[in-house]
């Protein structure tokens, strides 16, 4: 087996929980948008309406009409802080997706750095047996090369 294989397993899941991070971010970022646009939104129509209504009272004020124009706005005002919440909620959402991807994003660098680390320690220990066969090999080459020499030497001599 080869002994990066579970390092590159663990590599590929830290990455596809980093790419499910950054899914839920975007979808917390978007739907905080789309709340901001409606609360906006929500905003603006009440600004129109009670000028719409300024307008209105100038010209007549009968008190049937006051009342329900207060309910409206209270109904209207309530429907605003409820979206501010939401707003609020929404943000608080993103920061903490946020927060995780950036975790999911230390999680991957952290399993580079060691599969980097795994892969020079290997390529070390294959260059240090390299290095110790050619020593072995010629260590054998010089003790083969002294015993024939030393062979010669001595059937000379008889």
């Amino acid at each position: 087996m080869n002994p990066m294989q579970p390092l590159m397993a663990l590599l590929a899941l830290t990455e596809r929980e980093r790419d499910e991070a950054w899914a839920q971010m975007q979808q917390a970022s978007q739907s905080h948008q789309a709340a901001v646009a409606q609360l906006d939104q929500l905003l603006a129509y009440r600004r129109e309406y009670e000028l719409r209504w300024a307008t209105q009272f100038k010209s007549e004020g009968r008190m049937e009409l006051v009342h329900c124009y207060r309910g409206f706005m209270e109904r209207l005002t309530q429907a605003v802080e409820q979206q501010q919440r939401v707003c609020s909620h929404g943000q608080t959402h993103v920061q903490r997706t946020r927060a995780k991807l950036a975790e999911e994003e230390v999680r991957v660098a952290s399993v580079r750095k060691l599969i980097e680390r795994r892969a020079r320690e290997l390529r070390l220990a294959a260059d240090r047996q390299d290095q110790k066969q050619t020593d072995e090999f010629g260590s054998r080459m010089a003790w083969g090369y002294a015993g024939s020499a030393f062979g010669m030497g001595t059937s000379h001599a008889a």
